[in-house]
């Protein structure tokens, strides 16, 4: 058994490579065809070193670079060459193929980078630190009460834009010596005010229930994932009940660890594809679109794991439940949202209709979301958030031009 272990794995190895090298030469090709990027064109960048197995954690932030690029142009700088070629596929922002330090060197001797942005705790963020007369930033993929929200990377940016009051009371209660007044700004969740786009069914009668599952993580402390646990039981009965439209969101990257996972990941996409088989008019989806807005706009209810999604979802201001975790080591904080919300045990996943009823009806339960929906993410009026970003993104850019003056030699 080791031995057949070893041998799949040094396959996946040489097909990794392989598809690092066409991904490598796809991506020179259209850098070269494109020419290089304008001189002096961008002011922000977004440090990005992950491949394109990692592509959410940038789909996501998208729209709202989009809009921020109206004022402050906006680039992403690409280390992986699977990811490099995603975004370039995307097409969403310019983008910049940096894979060695010499090339991060040339490109920013042809721009004037303000602020560099950070998606997540890449490794390799740490190359990028070496560069002064710019604000490194993390702005993060998501809020959550995961143990990574409270790293102590943070302490390694100049500043973090957070998402309110909860995360400010998480890292205040797990950095030490950690100035939180001077080194975070809450700016909400600016992703939420392009949570839009078109629904691919036509909307009717049924409830549309979005049941969205993280991954299977990579040790048991992270083992939120619910597919194995909950999924199939819930949504075998959603799917034999006609009052509910599924939406089914898994992460990308289930199934990467545990084989097991990834299989009952395709026995509910293949009860899905059954399922509207028999009922054409059923419309049940299976998503896995690069996007996520629509999702959450038009789920009546969502089931989601221990992840970003709870607050994606928490952040649209509708019911949703959150998967208990089955496997019992893994790392729940209940100091805040997690220990008032809805949970979904694996023994009730099969009660799921009973269950929606309740968190969709109880006066009581509307209350309560309400009031951590304003927690974690203070005013969530359409704009709101977006205004608080750039704002953010404006009063840093001052504070840069602030240092770079007092460094300026005086003449005379």
């Amino acid at each position: 058994m080791a031995l057949l272990n070893d041998a799949k794995n040094a396959v996946a190895l040489v097909r990794k490579a392989a598809r690092a090298r066409s991904a490598y030469r796809s991506v020179t090709e259209v850098v070269r065809s494109r020419g290089p990027l304008e001189r002096d064109r961008f002011r922000i960048a977004v440090y990005f070193a992950d491949g394109d197995v990692n592509m959410y954690q940038m789909r996501q932030w998208y729209r709202p670079l989009r809009e921020l690029a109206k004022t402050w142009p906006v680039v992403v700088l690409s280390r992986n060459a699977t990811g490099a070629r995603a975004l370039l596929d995307d097409g969403a922002l310019p983008v910049a193929f940096v894979p060695e330090v010499r090339n991060i060197e040339r490109f920013l001797a042809r721009q004037d980078i303000a602020i560099v942005l950070y998606v997540n705790q890449n490794t390799r963020n740490f190359q990028m630190f070496r560069y002064g007369e710019m604000w490194h930033v993390f702005i993060n993929h998501g809020e959550s009460d995961k143990m990574y929200m409270t790293t102590n990377q943070y302490k390694a940016y100049d500043y973090a834009l957070i998402a309110g009051e909860a995360a400010r009371d998480r890292l205040s209660r797990t950095l030490w010596d950690f100035d939180l007044d001077r080194r975070t700004v809450e700016i909400g969740r600016p992703q939420a005010d392009h949570y839009s786009g078109q629904t691919p069914f036509a909307p009717d009668e049924r409830t549309v229930v979005l049941y969205a599952p993280t991954w299977e993580g990579d040790r048991p402390a992270a083992a939120y994932g619910s597919i194995l646990s909950h999924g199939e039981a819930l949504v075998e009965r959603l799917l034999a009940d006609p009052r509910y439209r599924l939406v089914y969101r898994p992460h990308p990257r289930s199934g990467v660890v545990d084989p097991a996972y990834g299989e009952g990941n395709a026995r509910i996409i293949a009860a899905i594809a059954a399922a509207n088989e028999r009922d054409a008019g059923a419309q049940h989806v299976y998503d896995d679109g690069p996007e996520l807005g629509w999702q959450l706009a038009a789920a009546d209810v969502a089931v989601v794991d221990i992840s970003a999604m709870v607050y994606d979802r928490l952040a649209a201001g509708k019911p949703l439940m959150v998967t208990r975790p089955a496997d019992p080591a893994a790392a729940v904080d209940e100091g805040g949202y997690l220990g008032a919300c809805e949970w979904l045990t694996s023994e009730k996943a099969p009660e799921i209709v009973s269950e929606i009823t309740r968190v969709s009806e109880d006066p009581e339960t509307s209350g309560r979301l309400a009031h951590w929906v304003r927690h974690y993410f203070g005013d969530t009026s359409p704009g709101a958030p977006t205004e608080r970003f750039h704002a953010a993104i404006d009063r840093l850019m001052a504070r840069r031009d602030e240092w770079a003056e007092r460094e300026r030699p005086v003449s005379g």
